[in-house]
């Protein structure tokens, strides 16, 4: 019976029926004369158990996944059930015959019976998935790589699931301290060094990697470890993707190179970002970007009164907005096609809606790209921010958040010098700024799966055949992943020092070449040659997160740091902005080149 209301029922049965096996327990032979007496105490205790079973709710439960906690609450109902008919029990007794012992008895008979109820539909249940399973096909062995509390968690879930073709066999730890011990019903095998052997003893064939608190080194370690032994590897998710929830076999995947990638985990001060974004009106321009729509994500969790979505592109605009209504449906949602580039129609949508809060993530990222038109660089990455930081300054917004890149630092390209002026442009702004309102801009560097990394690239190579290219064989960039780099954004947000240029901690820089490898071995593809083709115009070697000039200041969080930029002279930003734009406006690219390279005076840019 799968019914909410037949498992009600069932239930409601079975505890009556305790009630009456409670007197023949008690009187055994002298049953007949007090048929009167069980037929008015079951009935006396009916209108008591229908309100127990539906105030906590235990028929609700799903009955073949029953946990010790279910078992826990059927025990703490029955024994409230016990304790009202034992008060009960005086009253009962100038009417009818009920001995002492009849509600106890019947407590311990009630909590039997509906307890075994729920392990016979279980065990049930899990023989026919488990005999199903047979003769479709032989389950994957696993090994489980963690014995903590996610291991044991996707351990237990994988028994009770025999459907999903993956049958546990044991645990490999890196504590050694934990050899030999059992979870589940299953052992602990050894540390990885015993994972051969492992192999070997059990007839593993796949590694399940439940440690979402592990760095990529470890992930990598693993991931290796896996291949020697012949084994496939997946991996479930790190806590900047788990957000806290419960690890669950749907949650499986392969391993992809963000785990390979993935550091130690940050923590937040949920208190500081929930204070500037708790019931406000949030705008984000470009949100339907890769990074944009990941901080769209990441606000709706501070519950914003409103979040109004500011995009060029129609379909990912729609994209992020069907998604937040489906996901958030206590969130009002606006969402906007627009360009930062045309002020009026910017204005139109700030005198409407009023934001308290700006993240500004709209902006042309690709270097070759911005090479080749630098006009489109001025106008989208330096005009379109004056406009956006212009109307925050006139409709009091309190906190704009400019995402900047490290591509800003000694800018070699265009697309580099055109995000550093735009820090200028926020920095300008902030020094005009009234009490209350707090400019800043967030400098960090390659987000792994943004649109434009090089890992798509790798992948489409691969699907064709290869090879891979790169451009020098010495390259390194910083990487992180996009909800990190959201959430880090968020934070420098909440420390709202005015002014400044905040930089992310990116840790160590990755050699591509490395990277392109790992994504070759991930696939499992075959003789795939790895080429380096020379570097591109406005391509740095490796990437820098401070310039020579800039100081690097500690803020209270140990994964953000600040940098001041070096003061803009009154005056002398308007007149930049204003040649830029005409040399914009006439495609002149080789005065953009001059504009830029005279105006940031460590530029490294080619004229």
């Amino acid at each position: 019976m799968t019914s909410a209301t037949g498992k009600f029922l069932l239930d409601l049965l079975a505890f009556t029926l305790a009630a009456v096996l409670a007197y023949v327990l008690r009187l055994d032979d002298a049953l007949g004369s007090v048929d009167f007496s069980i037929l008015i105490y079951a009935l006396v205790g009916l209108p008591l158990k229908w309100l127990a079973l539906r105030y906590f709710r235990v028929s609700r439960h799903i009955w073949r996944y029953v946990t010790f906690e279910d078992l826990s609450q059927l025990a703490y109902m029955t024994g409230l059930v016990t304790l009202a008919m034992l008060l009960l029990t005086p009253v009962l007794r100038l009417w009818i015959f009920v001995p002492w012992s009849i509600p106890l008895i019947e407590g311990v008979l009630a909590l039997g019976l509906l307890s075994g109820l729920r392990l016979l539909i279980r065990w049930r249940l899990g023989r026919r998935r488990r005999r199903l399973s047979t003769h479709a096909q032989a389950p994957d062995r696993v090994l489980i790589a963690g014995a903590g509390d996610a291991g044991r968690l996707m351990a237990a879930e994988l028994l009770r699931s025999p459907e999903k073709g993956m049958e546990p066999v044991g645990f490999i730890d890196d504590s050694a301290e934990k050899t030999g011990m059992v979870l589940v019903g299953l052992p602990v095998l050894g540390t990885l060094s015993h994972l051969g052997q492992a192999v070997q003893d059990t007839g593993a064939t796949l590694l399940v990697i439940a440690m979402p608190s592990a760095g990529g080194q470890v992930i990598r370690q693993y991931v290796n470890a896996a291949r020697t032994a012949g084994l496939q590897a997946r991996t479930v998710p790190g806590l900047y993707e788990l957000m806290g929830g419960q690890v669950t076999t749907n949650q499986l995947r392969s391993v992809s190179v963000e785990d390979l990638l993935r550091r130690a985990p940050v923590d937040i001060d949920q208190d500081s970002i929930s204070h500037y974004l708790n019931g406000q009106t949030v705008l984000v321009t470009g949100a339907g970007g890769s990074i944009g729509s990941e901080l769209v994500r990441q606000l709706s969790r501070f519950r914003p009164a409103r979040l109004v979505l500011v995009g060029r592109g129609e379909n990912s605009i729609f994209a992020i907005e069907q998604e937040m209504r489906r996901e958030r449906p206590d969130i009002q949602v606006t969402a906007l096609i627009a360009d930062v580039r045309n002020p009026s129609r910017l204005e139109f949508i700030f005198e409407t809606y009023r934001p308290d809060v700006v993240f500004h993530a709209a902006a042309h990222k690709h270097v070759p790209l911005m090479e080749a038109a630098p006009s489109e660089a001025v106008h989208n990455n330096i005009l379109g921010t004056r406009n956006v930081a212009e109307l925050c300054l006139k409709y009091g917004v309190t906190r704009l958040v400019n995402i900047s890149t490290d591509k800003a630092v000694n800018p070699t390209s265009v697309m580099g010098a055109s995000k550093r002026i735009a820090e200028m442009v926020i920095a300008d702004a902030a020094s005009r700024a009234a009490a209350g309102q707090a400019f800043v801009s967030v400098r960090f560097g390659n987000v792994l799966g943004s649109r434009g990394s090089v890992v798509p690239t790798f992948l489409q190579q691969i699907q064709l055949g290869g090879p891979v290219t790169i451009t020098h064989p010495d390259m390194t960039r910083y990487f992180m992943t996009i909800p990190e780099a959201s959430r880090l954004v968020l934070q420098a947000g909440g420390l709202a020092d005015n002014g400044s240029v905040y930089l992310l901690n990116m840790g160590e820089p990755v050699k591509i070449a490395d990277l392109a490898r790992d994504v070759i071995r991930l696939t499992g593809a075959q003789d795939i040659e790895v080429v380096f083709s020379g570097m591109r115009p406005g391509e740095k070697l490796y990437e820098e997160l401070l310039t020579s000039g800039e100081d690097v200041i500690p803020t209270r969080h140990t994964e953000i740091f600040s940098a001041r930029l070096q003061q803009v002279q009154p005056g002398q930003l308007g007149g930049l902005l204003a040649d830029l734009s005409a040399a914009a406006g006439h495609e002149d690219a080789r005065a953009i080149r001059t504009l830029l390279h005279g105006a940031i005076h460590e530029s490294q840019m080619q004229v």
